[in-house]
């Protein structure tokens, strides 16, 4: 759950970024009891992630705005859609609308391609997954843009599950060491709600790696033949994940093999924002 803590933590360090001293041009140009009103616009379809950080952007400029959302987190919406009235004060509604939008427009991108990704793979019955590459420091708010979109999230960090890949696999071979055996010791080390998952290239991995008892096993840049192989060898004694080049061309094809979850790091890091437009008109000073 994306909290108000990481909403606010976030924005406030952006809005501090964008405006160190204040908004110059808003306070050489407009009255300072002039209003506005702002309609978030849809400029094309997608769906919807952000309203809460967008609304964030104008209540930490000055919480005289009032931000009215006529769409939630996960609505779909069409070019045209009237998303949000923003009204307020002219220069805090000017000076917020920038960063607002920067937010707003990514998180509805990646909730938007998310959404492509999971309704290609409707009826399959496989998970899609984001993963760690996210914008450093935006995590919270790229990962709840997954959750918008219909997807579930990876670990949210190192701490959060033991995740064993291909450099950990390659220094224990370095060092001599047994696979399966390296995999029980680590077991031995972890409590009983710690999940534990190892990444594997090259089918003739699986069976020392299950035999270790892992939760969760990764068959990386597996062609889809070795998919279907790989699941057949897992059995059931482990979640199935596949990873590795993942795009909306092939993850049907890849969910039709039989893994659990398919993972795609560009739901986040290749994401393109979603065109929204904020439009202001001034009303006449009291």
């Amino acid at each position: 759950m994306l909290t108000i803590t990481q909403i606010d933590t976030v924005v406030a360090a952006a809005l501090l970024e964008d405006a160190p001293w204040g908004d110059l041009t808003g306070q050489v140009f407009l009255p300072a009891d002039a209003t506005a009103t702002a309609q978030l616009t849809a400029r094309e379809a997608g769906v919807l992630s952000g309203i809460d950080v967008f609304a964030a952007a104008f209540r930490l400029t000055d919480a005289a705005v009032d931000v009215t959302a006529h769409a939630a987190d996960g609505d779909r919406f069409a070019v045209g859609d009237v998303l949000a009235t923003v009204v307020g004060p002219a220069r805090a509604v000017v000076q917020a609308e920038r960063i607002a939008l920067n937010f707003t427009q990514r998180m509805t991108g990646i909730a938007t391609l998310t959404r492509k990704f999971v309704d290609a793979v409707e009826g399959i019955g496989v998970r899609i997954t984001d993963t760690r590459k996210t914008t450093p420091g935006l995590r919270a708010i790229e990962r709840h843009a997954v959750r918008s979109g219909g997807g579930v999230n990876h670990r949210f960090s190192l701490s959060d599950a033991v995740m064993a890949k291909d450099n950990h696999l390659a220094i224990l071979q370095q060092q001599g060491l047994d696979l399966t055996e390296s995999i029980r010791h680590a077991r031995a080390q972890l409590g009983h709600t710690t999940r534990l998952e190892v990444e594997v290239d090259r089918i003739d991995q699986i069976e020392p790696v299950i035999a270790g008892g892992v939760d969760i096993i990764m068959l990386d840049n597996f062609s889809l033949a070795d998919l279907a192989r790989g699941v057949e060898i897992v059995a059931g004694r482990a979640i199935v994940e596949a990873s590795g080049t993942v795009t909306l061309d092939t993850v049907a094809d890849i969910a039709r093999t039989g893994v659990d979850v398919i993972s795609s790091g560009a739901l986040t890091h290749s994401v393109r924002n979603l065109d929204l437009g904020l439009d202001s008109t001034l009303a006449a000073a009291n």
